[in-house]
C-alpha cells in the first residue's frame, strides 16, 4: 500500500523541477527582449519554485509519526508550511509582477527581437501542462476513490501541497498565454503599454491563488472541521450501531492532509453495563476507521440524552439546594 502522502510528493517534485527549467529559460529570454511581461513570468517561475520547496518540507514534515511530545502527529506542520508557500507567491510573484507591470507603463521600454521570447513560452507551455496534467491525475484519482467530483474534491481537500500545485500550475498556464498576448499585441500597436498590462494581469492572478491559499490554509491551522457530508456520515455510522441511542455532539477536526479527529459525546443504551460500553465503543472506533481511513483518532465519551440529562441536572440541582 502505497504511504499517505507519497504521491503529493512526487507531484511536487515533478513540479518543482519544471518551473526551476523554465524559470531559467524565462529569465534569458526576457533580458535579451527585455519583456516586463517576460521577466514577470520569470520571477512566476521562481516563485513556484521556492513555493514547491515549501511544500516538499510540507509533506515530509506533515507526514512525520506522532511522538510525545506531538501525540496527534505533524500533520498541521503541512500546513504551516503550505501557508509559508502561499507567502512566498504572494511576496515574489504576484508582488514583483505587478509592480514591474506599474513601472513599464508609466515609463516604457523598447523590446528586441521577441522570437526567442515565442520560443520559451511555448516551451514553457508544454513543461507546464505535464506537471498540472500530473496533479490533476493525482486529483481525479483521489475524487474517484471517494466517489466525488474533482472539482468537489479540491474544494474540500485537505491536501493543501496537490491544492496549491493544482492553482499553481493552471495559474503558470494562464499566465504565459497572457504574457504571449502581451507580446502579440506589443507588436502589433508598438506600444509597451500592452507588455505593462500583461505584467500586472499575471500579478493580479497570482495574487488571488496567494490569497485564495493563505485563506485555506489559516483555516485549517486553526482547526477546521472535517467536511459536512463526512460528519454526516460519521453520525449516520454511530446511530447505525444498536447500542447507541443518539449522537448528543460531534466535533471533528482537520489533523494533517487527509487526517481527521473524531469526538463525540454519545448517549449509549440504558441497559448498557460498563463492560458494555467498553465494547460498545471499541466497536464505533473500529467501525469508524474501517468505513474512513482518515480517522486517526476517536475520542467517545458517554453522555445521557436531553431529556435525561436535564432530568439529571435538575436533580443535582435540588441536591445542592438540599
Amino acid at each position: 500500500m502505497e504511504k499517505p502522502g507519497s504521491e503529493s510528493l512526487v507531484t511536487v517534485i515533478v513540479a518543482g523541477l519544471a518551473n526551476l527549467a523554465i524559470g531559467v529559460a524565462k529569465l534569458v529570454a526576457g533580458l535579451i527582449s527585455g519583456s516586463s511581461a517576460m521577466l514577470s513570468e520569470a520571477m512566476h517561475s521562481a516563485a513556484d519554485t521556492v513555493t514547491e520547496v515549501l511544500l516538499f518540507v510540507a509533506v515530509r514534515r506533515g507526514g512525520k509519526s506522532p511522538d510525545v511530545r506531538h501525540p496527534f502527529g505533524h500533520g498541521k506542520a503541512g500546513f504551516f508550511w503550505a501557508l509559508m508557500a502561499a507567502f512566498a507567491t504572494l511576496i515574489g510573484g504576484a508582488g514583483f509582477s505587478i509592480t514591474h507591470g506599474v513601472q513599464e507603463i508609466i515609463y516604457g521600454e523598447e523590446l528586441a527581437d521577441l522570437t526567442i521570447s515565442y520560443a520559451v513560452l511555448a516551451i514553457s507551455f508544454v513543461i507546464e501542462g505535464i506537471s498540472f496534467l500530473r496533479a490533476l491525475s493525482q486529483v481525479r484519482g483521489e475524487a474517484r476513490r471517494l466517489d466525488v467530483s474533482p472539482g468537489r474534491y479540491v474544494a474540500k481537500t485537505s491536501d493543501t501541497a496537490l491544492k496549491a500545485v493544482l492553482y499553481e500550475d493552471a495559474a503558470a498556464l494562464a499566465g504565459l498565454l497572457i504574457a504571449s498576448g502581451g507580446l502579440l499585441a506589443y507588436q502589433l500597436t508598438g506600444s509597451t503599454l500592452w507588455d505593462g498590462v500583461a505584467s500586472m494581469l499575471i500579478g493580479l492572478l497570482l495574487l488571488w491563488v496567494a490569497l485564495h491559499l493563505i485563506w485555506v490554509n489559516a483555516s485549517l491551522l486553526i482547526g477546521q472541521a472535517a467536511p459536512a457530508k463526512m460528519e454526516d456520515e460519521v453520525r449516520a455510522e454511530m446511530l447505525a450501531l444498536p447500542e447507541i441511542e443518539n449522537v448528543v455532539e460531534l466535533l471533528t477536526m482537520m489533523l494533517g492532509p487527509s487526517e481527521v479527529m473524531v469526538a463525540a459525546h454519545i448517549d449509549f443504551a440504558d441497559d448498557a453495563t460498563g463492560a458494555n460500553l467498553e465494547l460498545a465503543a471499541d466497536r464505533v472506533e473500529r467501525r469508524l476507521v474501517e468505513r474512513f481511513p482518515s480517522i486517526t483518532q476517536v475520542f467517545l465519551d458517554p453522555t445521557p440524552g436531553r431529556p435525561a440529562r436535564t432530568e439529571r441536572l435538575a436533580r443535582d440541582a435540588g441536591d445542592r439546594d438540599t
